[in-house]
């Protein structure tokens, strides 16, 4: 599902381990090609293509690509339901996303603790997470759009993560190996050189494994979302199309 679910793949796309889309969609079986965002009285679904691009619910009154659609009692009140149900879900999805934060934090420190690091390396590795983990955790309660977690602003957020703790580590493992070799220990120094090297392709798969500990979590999502589904169905946009604002595949 294209929506604030996406936050948990951030998790793995800190350390270059990206959750396949495809991995998050068979969780819930759901799917959408539109962003949402939340707004004070209305909710917006957008994307690039096909039309309708713009789907505006607003108190039961549907609006799509600017054009008013006429609905009838039962659609309002559907139209009314899904807005309402949406609206309760997101708040449901960002304590997931929280807990993910969390649950990486301790995943990485987990890790880290393997690694052998000077003393006030683990310090500032350990001050720079916390400080990181915070603001992200700010950002998840802020968002109200989809399109804050999507292509550029994702990848962006991600490369700081990645662009300030990943260096921390690489230097002092080479630091060690420096050591290693002054010491005549030829062996360990290639050793710790191939590891600084490869440090985050041989996390990925430890960090994976612990991620899917949210599966539940996103699991106790799952009858909301095909709510939503159920709720949609038979709305048209002003052409007569479908909506398909989700597609639940079962």
């Amino acid at each position: 599902m294209r929506s604030w679910l996406t936050l948990v793949t951030l998790l793995s796309l800190l350390l270059a381990a990206p959750l396949r889309a495809d991995d998050l969609a068979s969780v819930c079986h759901a799917t959408s090609s539109y962003d949402v965002t939340l707004r004070a009285d209305s909710l917006l679904f957008d994307r690039p293509s096909p039309a309708p691009m713009q789907v505006e619910l607003q108190h039961g009154n549907l609006r799509t690509d600017g054009i008013a659609v006429s609905l009838d009692p039962e659609q309002q009140d559907r139209l009314t339901l899904f807005e309402r149900d949406l609206r309760a879900l997101v708040p449901r999805v960002r304590e997931v996303a929280q807990s993910g934060v969390d649950m990486a934090v301790q995943a990485l420190r987990a890790e880290v603790a393997n690694l052998g690091l000077d003393a006030d390396t683990r310090a500032e590795f350990d001050r720079r997470l916390d400080a990181h983990a915070t603001e992200l955790k700010q950002r998840i309660a802020r968002s109200q759009s989809t399109h804050d977690w999507q292509g550029d602003a994702m990848q962006q957020y991600v490369g700081q993560w990645a662009g300030d703790l990943m260096p921390l580590l690489v230097a002092d493992l080479g630091q060690q190996a420096v050591n290693a070799a002054l010491a005549g220990d030829l062996q360990g120094a290639a050793s710790l050189r191939d590891r600084a090297s490869s440090l985050a392709t041989d996390w990925q798969p430890r960090l994976q494994q612990r991620l899917q500990a949210l599966r539940p979590q996103i699991e106790a999502l799952c009858p909301a979302i095909q709510r939503l589904g159920r709720l949609q169905q038979g709305l048209r946009d002003n052409r007569g199309r479908p909506l398909d604002l989700l597609q639940i595949s079962r």
